[in-house]
């Protein structure tokens, strides 16, 4: 890694990422480190930043549309009876310090602050690990701690009234092309068969790319999938799907997604093979 505020991630020496720390961001945006570039190991984008339809879509990493109210999510926020609505609530997720840092990864901690007040306290740890001369992985967990002396919440549009909005948690905003991508897991394939259900794995696939999401311990398999293909290219694990997710004060609640990024389009069985040599048991 390089910089003291965009570290990059390289495998095989390869520069295939580069992580955002303090980023100057409008408040409106719920400022928040992130991953952007992300490409395959021939090159390839396969995130975006900010893009035109999206701007608080911010490339690669974690963001909750309410936690007791406030938007760590960017945007507007939806309020039950009223719809998405432009509200003054913004979080931040704030970089603290590296515990550990090599070409390879990092261990981060963070602070979730919103009006004034630490909500949650984070360590994220990522890694990017080669699978084949063509692939490699992005090892993603995220803890989250309630720091505050009372019970914490986390929501979503969908807790909030509006259906098949359970978006939260770890997100990844995908490269845009002239035709959609395709969207598959090992059973079913489009975006109306495996949004808002669960599965092993789902693969994202573009013209020459293909990103391949496992949930790597059995508590994070059995969050739903949120997937977007025809609006914008987008999947994420949600964490509020059916109820508002509650932490206790001291608790925490931990993540961990593992995504395989290659090059080419991968088919279910290419897609469950890699899964298979990146999610260790």
């Amino acid at each position: 890694m390089t910089g003291n505020d965009s570290p990059v991630l390289r495998v095989a020496g390869r520069p295939v990422a580069r992580y955002v720390t303090r980023p100057e961001l409008p408040y409106r945006l719920s400022p928040r480190p992130y991953l952007h570039p992300v490409t395959t190991l021939a090159g390839t984008a396969v995130a975006e930043f900010s893009p035109a339809d999206h701007l608080h879509h911010l490339g690669v990493g974690v963001a909750v549309p309410d936690v007791e109210g406030h938007n760590f999510w960017g945007g507007r926020t939806y309020v039950r009876g009223r719809g998405p609505t432009e509200l003054d609530n913004h979080g931040t997720q704030r970089h603290t310090a590296f515990q550990l840092r090599d070409p390879d990864g990092f261990v981060e901690e963070l602070r979730w602050v919103a009006a004034g007040t630490e909500l949650l306290r984070e360590r994220r740890t990522v890694a990017a690990t080669e699978l084949t001369a063509a692939a490699w992985a992005l090892d993603f967990t995220f803890s989250l701690t309630n720091v505050t002396p009372d019970p914490l919440t986390l929501g979503s549009p969908a807790t909030n009234g509006r259906p098949g909005a359970a978006y939260g948690g770890f997100f990844w905003r995908a490269r845009k092309e002239s035709a959609a991508p395709s969207v598959f897991t090992a059973d079913r394939e489009g975006e109306p068969e495996v949004h808002g259900r669960s599965a092993d794995w789902l693969a994202l696939t573009g013209e020459t790319w293909s990103l391949v999401f496992a949930g790597a311990t059995a508590r994070t398999r059995r969050d739903p999938w949120f997937v977007r293909t025809e609006e914008y290219p987008g999947v994420g694990s949600s964490l509020a799907h059916d109820d508002r997710v509650a932490v206790a004060a001291g608790d925490t609640l931990v993540r961990r997604i593992v995504t395989v990024v290659a090059d080419g389009r991968l088919d279910a069985d290419g897609a469950a093979a890699l899964v298979r040599k990146a999610v260790s048991p």
